[in-house]
C-alpha cells in the first residue's frame, strides 16, 4: 500500500475542499437506533476535519451522543459530476476555545440560525473526524481518489 506524503495529503484535502465548496449543501447520515437518518447540512472543511453547527436539543445532537458514526455526501453537478464522500465520527464540542474556533471556521452566518456567538448555549458545533474520504467523478466510477486515516 502506498504511503501518502504530507504534500499529497495536503493537495488531496485542498481538492476535496474546492469540490465541497461547489456543492454548497450536502447530506449527513446519522444513526437513530438501528436506522439511518439523513439531513441536509452545510459543513466547512478545516484542514482534515469538518465542522457544522446544530442545536443542543436537535435530533442530530441526540443521535451523535448515542452513536457518533456518520456518512456525509456532497454532490456537485451538473455539468460536473463530482462527489465527495466522507465516513467518520462526529463529536459534539462543548469547550469554549473549540467553540470559538468553530465559530470562526464555519463559513456561513450562524446568526441566521439564531445563534448569537460561540458562548450562546444554542450553538453546538460538531467536529467530524474522517476515517475515509473519497473524491470522484460520475458516482465513483471515474477519477476515484480515496484517503484513509
Amino acid at each position: 500500500m502506498h504511503k501518502v506524503s504530507d504534500a499529497e495529503k495536503t493537495e488531496f484535502f485542498a481538492a476535496v475542499d474546492a469540490a465541497s465548496k461547489k456543492a454548497i449543501w450536502c447530506a449527513v447520515a446519522t444513526v437513530c437506533g438501528d436506522e439511518p437518518r439523513v439531513r441536509i447540512v452545510h459543513p466547512t472543511w478545516d484542514g482534515e476535519v469538518l465542522w457544522f453547527a446544530t442545536g443542543p436539543d436537535s435530533p442530530k445532537a441526540q443521535q451523535l451522543k448515542a452513536n457518533p458514526n456518520v456518512d456525509i455526501q456532497y454532490q456537485v453537478g451538473p455539468p460536473e459530476f463530482v462527489h465527495v464522500m466522507v465516513r467518520g465520527t462526529g463529536e459534539l464540542i462543548t469547550d469554549l476555545p473549540s467553540r470559538r474556533h468553530a465559530w470562526e471556521v464555519i463559513d456561513y452566518d450562524l446568526t441566521q440560525f439564531g445563534s448569537t456567538g460561540p458562548e450562546d448555549p444554542n450553538f453546538l458545533p460538531v467536529r467530524i473526524t474522517p476515517s475515509r474520504v473519497e473524491l470522484s467523478e460520475m458516482f465513483g466510477s471515474m477519477n476515484k481518489r480515496v484517503w484513509r486515516a
